[in-house]
């Protein structure tokens, strides 16, 4: 199977720099605190355990993951739109931003907010997932007001006639309490069928059968409406085949479907399954959905197929989840030995 060839794939990377694209939906800060438990003290005003942290380490993260593969990928514009709060963690997540290259004039800052965070405390003596003890999240549980969706919108107005791609992220699993309220998702759906020559990804944990007209990234738990499947879950593929089918008809536009090692069912322009990477050894699925995102929105932005797309988000992904304990990034340069592999793989199947 020879989806992507390798003079294809650098003629992509070649486009890369001169795609513009932004990301629009739920940026949450990465917070980690590797504590050490050779450290460790007893309170003496409550006679617990006091952890001692001995680094915080940041990084955009929801949104802001896909941020982050995007601009290890450099494209030549990459914008945020979103909403953080007036706080810390809106600092640190902002200078994030900043640092790769990506712009935060349209990311709206709001006093009424939290800016979302997940607070990551790890025993630093425990190489990988292993060390990581327990998670706090920080998220909005009130509705968005009127007034930043009009804002959020007057944004997405502002920045559509110079866009090439947009990726919108909806991380937020709650009805309320996320970018992408009911009415930014409705005024997303118009505009995509208003600049039918920008792309629009979308990729929602909750909500992917709410879009519309939009190319639909799904996985095969989402694309069946299971939500948070126990580590382990199967499912049957001709069920997600079928699911996946309906969906297509309702959007009126591509639908994508990963299905893990399995690989992904895309729609366009005739159904087939791409298979995935496949890799040794231990993997960090954290962030891999994000990365697969950037991947394949940067290259349709570059004038890839959908199939070429997949590959291109394949070859992203497989790099990124062998990055233990981290969101981890795949670069161009890192892509060419990669697509060899895979496709050395399909000549053994």
């Amino acid at each position: 199977m020879v989806l992507l060839s390798q003079d294809r794939l650098h003629q992509l990377i070649e486009r890369f720099s001169s795609c513009r694209i932004a990301v629009l939906g739920d940026f949450f800060l990465d917070k980690y605190l590797d504590t050490d438990p050779a450290l460790v003290e007893t309170s003496v005003e409550t006679g617990k355990e006091a952890h001692q942290v001995v680094r915080i380490r940041c990084s955009p993260g929801a949104a802001g993951t896909v941020v982050n593969n995007l601009a290890a990928l450099k494209p030549g514009v990459l914008q945020a739109i979103g909403v953080t709060g007036d706080d810390g963690e809106a600092f640190e997540l902002r200078r994030g931003l900043a640092a790769r290259n990506c712009t935060t004039d349209h990311l709206i800052r709001s006093p009424s907010h939290n800016t979302p965070t997940y607070l990551k405390p790890r025993n630093n003596s425990i190489p990988g997932l292993a060390g990581e003890i327990c998670r706090y999240d920080t998220k909005n549980r009130g509705a968005m007001s009127p007034e930043l969706e009009a804002r959020l919108v007057e944004a997405l107005d502002v920045l559509l006639p110079q866009l090439d791609a947009v990726i919108i992220l909806d991380q937020v699993e709650e009805a309320v309490g996320g970018v992408l309220s009911p009415a930014i998702r409705d005024a997303a759906i118009e505009r995509a069928q208003r600049f039918p020559g920008v792309v629009f990804w979308v990729d929602s944990r909750e909500r992917v059968h709410d879009f519309r007209h939009m190319t639909l990234k799904s996985n095969e738990y989402e694309v069946l409406g299971m939500k948070q499947p126990p580590p382990g879950t199967t499912v049957d593929l001709n069920q997600v085949n079928d699911e996946a089918r309906k969906l297509r008809q309702k959007n009126g536009a591509p639908v994508v479907v990963t299905c893990g090692d399995k690989g992904v069912l895309i729609s366009d322009p005739e159904w087939m399954w791409v298979p995935s990477v496949k890799i040794d050894g231990e993997i960090d699925a954290t962030g891999a959905g994000d990365s697969f995102d950037a991947g394949a929105a940067l290259a349709l932005a570059a004038g890839a197929s959908l199939s070429e797309a997949t590959v291109v988000a394949h070859l992203v992904a497989s790099i990124t989840i062998q990055q233990l304990a981290t969101t981890g990034v795949a670069r161009p340069a890192e892509l060419p030995d990669r697509l060899n592999l895979w496709l050395q793989q399909q000549k053994e199947q």
